[in-house]
């Protein structure tokens, strides 16, 4: 073999200059940096997005306070002109809801209705377009202006439906504004600001929680998050640093102990949830269409029918003594208070009106009004049971029928005990609340919002839905023009 020559040695490698970096060092500190980059972009849209949520939440509470003093103003002229003349009613309240009517099927086309049904069917409409329609900005203020122009004519209807639709316009218009196109995050939006109008409406933030897990949610398979509390939480506490720590039925230092005193648990929530269960389902009847005449007359002429509402609404008040007009606050009020007594025909005449305000169109809620006859029914019922607390039984009558009517237990519960500023009663309320649920569902096996909502999809999907062609003519019918020719 021969011999194999020496391999030279490698030459020794050349010193790198001073301040050079190696290629796979500088690729390691570029991606640092990329990352870095990246992570302050997030950091800086996600607190962008979080104070636009408290600027909405803020808004909200801000909105709910305008309407509430809106509202409050409007039931202080009707109260002007039922002292200058009780019979001025006659041609005010017909004129007003034919007004008001106008109004929704022209300027403001829907804004009829509670709000909290449209709110809700929002969280189920795939078709955004409808969505951004039936959420715009325009339409919550005619909700907002049309509410207190009702108030005013002497419905009997209230503010906090109405709350909760401009609560979710408003965290929906924010929504757009941030661009979000994830429908998740889009429902989340609507539901949280829907809570927080229902929450700055009543000053209940609890209660805004809880409606939102409730009543809101409970049939789109939604979640809350801890976007959705915030937002109802600084919405509630906006509500609170513009008209103070105020509660709906003041203080209740009142008590309902295991025992003798559970009667009126028993005897309000049986007839709570009857009376709530009954208007209920007529409610869901009626949003079908009135039947016979009064249906025709009502689907031919709109505007005169609400006219006639409001000729009813007016008697009703005359007959009532004008206690019936508007949410009946003052009246609940004054009955837990014992400063005054009302008559069973307050609750029969209060619960006319309000089923005669719905069937009218116009808009507006249900809530307060359902406060004010289920405090009637409590008032009512106190005179028969001597040993229970007086004011402990209308809190009783006001959960129970508000529970028969929304068929909400844990909604009503906590409204009543945050607008009564009372936890002692808490266990009372419950079981009152549970066994009015129970009892509505006999009578109306379908809960009222969710009903509505669905008759509102439905009502939606109809007017989208393309006309029908024409069939052809039958070959005989052909035969039999050509005849006639």
């Amino acid at each position: 073999m021969a011999d194999t020559l020496p391999t030279p040695p490698s030459p020794a490698p050349k010193p790198l200059p001073p301040g050079h970096v190696s290629s796979q060092h500088a690729l390691r500190r570029k991606d640092r940096i990329h990352h870095l980059r990246r992570s302050a972009r997030a950091t800086t849209t996600q607190w962008r997005r979080t104070v636009i949520y408290w600027i909405g939440a803020v808004l909200i509470g801000v909105v709910a306070v305008l309407f509430a003093r809106m509202g409050d103003a409007a039931a202080d002229l009707r109260t002007r002109i039922l002292e200058w003349h009780p019979w001025a009613m006659l041609f005010v309240a017909p004129a007003g809801l034919a007004f008001i009517t106008w109004m929704t099927r022209t300027l403001f086309k829907g804004a009829q209705g509670s709000g909290i049904p449209q709110t809700i069917a929002t969280l189920h409409i795939e078709n955004y377009t409808m969505v951004d329609r039936v959420l715009a900005l325009k339409i919550s203020v005619g909700k907002i202006l049309l509410t207190c122009l009702g108030l005013l004519c002497g419905a009997s209807i209230g503010r906090e439906g109405p709350s909760v639709q401009v609560g979710a316009s408003i965290m929906h218009a924010f929504s757009r504004l941030l661009g979000q196109s994830n429908i998740a995050a889009k429902r989340s939006m609507i539901l949280a600001g829907g809570a927080a109008g229902m929450a700055a409406a009543f000053n209940t933030p609890l209660a805004g929680i809880v409606f939102a897990i409730e009543e809101l949610s409970h049939s789109f398979e939604q979640r809350t998050s801890g976007r959705t509390l915030t937002v109802v939480v600084v919405s509630g506490v906006t509500a609170i640093a513009l008209l103070g720590n105020y509660t709906y039925f003041g203080h209740a230092d009142v008590d309902i102990p295991v025992g003798t005193a559970w009667i009126a648990v028993l005897t309000c929530g049986i007839l709570g949830g009857l009376a709530g269960g009954t208007f209920a389902a007529l409610v869901i009847k009626a949003s079908r269409g009135l039947p016979g005449p009064v249906g025709r007359f009502a689907g031919k002429r709109p505007i005169a029918f609400a006219a006639a509402c409001g000729l009813v609404l007016a008697i009703i008040g005359l007959i009532s003594k004008g206690t019936t007009y508007g949410t009946g606050y003052a009246q609940a009020r004054a009955i837990f208070s014992g400063t005054e007594h009302y008559p069973a025909s307050f609750f029969v005449l209060k619960y006319l009106a309000m089923l005669v305000s719905y069937c009218s169109g116009i808009p507006g809620g249900m809530f307060a009004p359902s406060l004010a006859i289920g405090a009637a029914i409590g008032g009512w019922v106190e005179q028969f049971l001597p040993h229970t607390t007086p004011g402990a039984v209308v809190l009783l009558g006001t959960v129970a029928y508000f529970c028969g009517v929304a068929q909400s237990p844990l909604t009503a519960t906590i409204i009543v005990m945050e607008m009564c500023d009372n936890q002692q009663v808490t266990l009372a309320l419950l079981a009152t609340s549970f066994l009015a649920f129970g009892v509505s569902r006999m009578v109306c096996p379908r809960p009222l919002y969710t009903a509505l909502a669905d008759r509102f999809m439905e009502a939606n999907e109809h007017a989208l839905r393309p006309p029908r062609p024409e069939a052809p003519e039958s070959n005989t019918a052909s035969i039999e023009n050509k005849k006639a020719l």
